[in-house]
C-alpha cells in the first residue's frame, strides 16, 4: 500500500496538475459564478468541458478561417477577484505583468503582434482570477519529508488537490478585433503539483508555473487551429 501511494505520489509530480472538475463544478450551465459570467457576458453559456489536454472549460468557433489571422492584440491581462482581495495590488500587478509578459514572448515567436485591431488580427483577452500563493515554509516541508510526501499523495487520492501548494485559475477569449465576434474561449485552473523542483520556487511559484503552462498552451493551440506546428515555424 505505501509502495503504490509512492508511485501515485511521484507520477503526479508534475509542475501544475488541472483541476477540471472543480471548474466544471462551480460553473453549471445558468449558474456560472460572477468573475466567469463577468469577463465573457452572454458568451459564458457557449463553454463545454474540454477534452484530455484541453483547457476545464473551453468554446472553439466552428465557422473560424484560422489561417487568415496572422497577427494579435495582447490586451492587458485583467485581475479578478472579490473586493476584500486577499491579493495585495502589488501583487496582483506582478502576476498579471508576469501573465502579460510571458504570453508576449511565446507569442512572438509564431505570430506578429500589434498594438491596434483591424482585419485578420485576433484580439486576446485574458483574466488570472483570484490565484492563491504557496505558503513557502510548509510547501518545502512537504517537499523534502518522505512521510509528509505521502501524506501528500494520499490526501490527492481522496481530495483532488495537494497539501500546502499553491494555484491559479484564468479565463481567456478570442475575439476578431474588427467585428468582435468570438473566435475561441477557455477558463483553465492548476494546482501545485508538488515537483521537487519546484521546491524552491518563490510564493508565487505554483502561479508561476500555471502561467507558464497557459501561455505556451495558447500559442501551441493556435498553431494547431492554423495547421502549422511549432517545429515548423523554427
Amino acid at each position: 500500500m505505501l509502495a503504490a501511494v509512492l508511485l501515485l505520489g511521484l507520477a503526479a509530480c508534475d509542475s501544475t496538475v488541472s483541476s477540471q472538475k472543480e471548474v466544471v463544478k462551480q460553473n453549471q450551465p445558468g449558474q456560472m459564478s460572477p468573475a466567469v459570467s463577468g469577463f465573457f457576458g452572454q458568451d459564458a453559456s457557449l463553454l463545454q468541458p474540454g477534452k484530455e489536454g484541453q483547457a476545464a472549460l473551453v468554446y472553439i468557433n466552428p465557422n473560424v478561417q484560422w489561417k487568415y489571422y496572422d497577427k494579435i492584440l495582447l490586451q492587458p491581462v485583467q485581475f479578478w477577484d472579490s473586493a476584500n482581495s486577499s491579493v495585495s495590488p502589488a501583487d496582483q500587478q506582478m502576476l498579471t505583468a508576469y501573465m502579460y509578459n510571458k504570453l508576449e514572448q511565446d507569442l512572438t515567436k509564431h505570430f506578429t503582434l500589434v498594438n491596434r485591431g483591424g482585419p485578420n488580427i485576433m484580439q486576446l483577452q485574458v483574466a488570472l482570477v483570484n490565484a492563491t500563493g504557496a505558503t513557502p515554509g510548509l510547501r518545502s516541508v512537504s517537499v523534502v519529508i518522505p512521510q509528509l510526501r505521502v501524506l501528500n499523495a494520499a490526501q490527492s487520492l481522496a481530495t483532488g488537490s495537494y497539501a500546502f501548494v499553491g494555484s491559479a485559475e484564468a479565463e481567456m477569449k478570442l475575439l476578431d478585433s474588427s467585428t468582435g465576434e468570438l473566435l475561441a474561449a477557455g477558463i483553465d485552473k492548476r494546482k501545485g503539483g508538488v515537483a521537487l523542483s519546484a521546491a524552491a520556487q518563490w510564493r508565487w511559484g505554483d502561479a508561476e508555473s500555471a502561467m507558464d503552462y497557459w501561455a505556451g498552451k495558447v500559442t501551441s493551440r493556435l498553431l494547431e487551429l492554423q495547421g502549422r506546428s511549432p517545429s515548423e515555424e523554427g
